[in-house]
C-alpha cells in the first residue's frame, strides 16, 4: 500500500474516532488524497469524489448521502479571516454546485427545496479545517421555511416561528444558485450586532420566491449548552426522498 493511501486509511480511523482524535483529518484526507488524485488525472480514492476548482468534496461517513465540500486551501473555519477576503471562493456556492454527487447514494434525487448547505459554529465543530455539509433538508423545517418564505426580505430579521428547535436569524437572496452572493459575507457585514463570526453557525436553503428560485439564509449564535448547530435542520437519513 502507497504512503498516500496508508495516510489516507489513517485520517479516515481518526475521523471515525472521538473528535479530539484529530481535528486535521478532513484536511489530510483532502491535502494528502483527493488534491494528488486530481492532480495526477487518477481515480478518486474514497471518500473522495472530486476536486472543482478550489474545493474538494467528499463523503462523510455520517449519514446516507451527506457531502463534504472542502476548501483545497488552509481555512479553518467560520471564523477564519480569509473567508471575507475580495479574492477568496463563494464556497457555499461551490458547495451548492456539487449537489448532484448525492444522487449516487439516493434511490431519486433531491427535489430542489429538499437540500440544504450548512456549516456549524467554531465551538460544535470536530475539524479544524472549514467544510460544508450538503445534505436533505428536514421535511419540517422545508414545510416551516416554504409557509414562512413571504415574511423574508434581504434583511436578517428574527424568525418567530422555530426551526429543529431554534429560532434563526433569516434573509431572503434572490439567486438560483448563489453565484455572486456569499452568505458569510453577508453576516458578516449585515447582521446587527454579530460579534465574533466563530460563534455563529450558518444554513443556506433553496426557496421559491414569486415564482423565481432563491434561498433562505439562516444563522444563529451557538451555544456550549443549548446547541445551536445549522447542521441541526438537515436530514442525514433523507427522509424526503426514501
Amino acid at each position: 500500500m502507497s504512503a498516500r493511501r496508508l495516510a489516507l486509511v489513517a485520517a479516515l480511523v481518526l475521523v471515525a474516532g472521538p473528535a479530539h482524535a484529530d481535528r486535521m483529518a478532513l484536511w489530510n484526507i483532502v491535502h494528502g488524497a483527493c488534491v494528488p488524485a486530481q492532480e495526477k488525472g487518477e481515480a478518486m480514492p474514497p471518500p473522495c469524489l472530486e476536486v472543482a476548482g478550489a474545493t474538494a468534496v467528499i463523503k462523510d461517513r455520517n449519514g446516507v448521502a451527506q457531502l463534504l465540500a472542502i476548501p483545497t486551501a488552509r481555512v479553518t473555519g467560520i471564523e477564519d479571516a480569509a473567508i471575507l477576503k475580495p479574492d477568496t471562493p463563494n464556497y457555499f456556492a461551490a458547495g451548492w454546485a456539487q449537489r448532484g454527487l448525492m444522487r449516487r447514494y439516493l434511490p431519486a434525487a433531491p427535489e430542489r427545496e429538499g437540500l440544504v448547505v450548512s456549516i456549524n459554529s467554531a465551538y460544535s465543530r470536530s475539524q479544524d479545517q472549514l467544510h460544508l455539509h450538503v445534505d436533505c433538508l428536514r421535511a419540517d423545517v422545508k414545510a416551516a421555511l416554504v409557509g414562512y418564505a413571504p415574511h423574508l426580505d434581504g434583511q436578517w430579521r428574527p424568525m418567530t416561528e422555530p426551526l429543529a428547535g431554534r429560532k434563526y436569524w433569516a434573509r431572503r437572496v434572490d439567486s438560483p444558485d448563489l453565484a455572486g452572493v456569499d452568505p458569510f459575507r453577508l453576516l458578516a457585514d449585515e447582521m446587527p450586532d454579530r460579534g465574533d463570526m466563530a460563534h455563529w453557525t450558518l444554513a443556506a436553503v433553496p426557496l421559491t420566491f414569486d415564482g423565481k428560485p432563491g434561498f433562505a439564509l439562516l444563522a444563529d449564535r451557538a451555544e456550549l449548552t443549548a446547541g445551536g448547530h445549522a447542521e441541526d435542520v438537515a436530514d442525514h437519513d433523507c427522509g424526503i426522498v426514501r
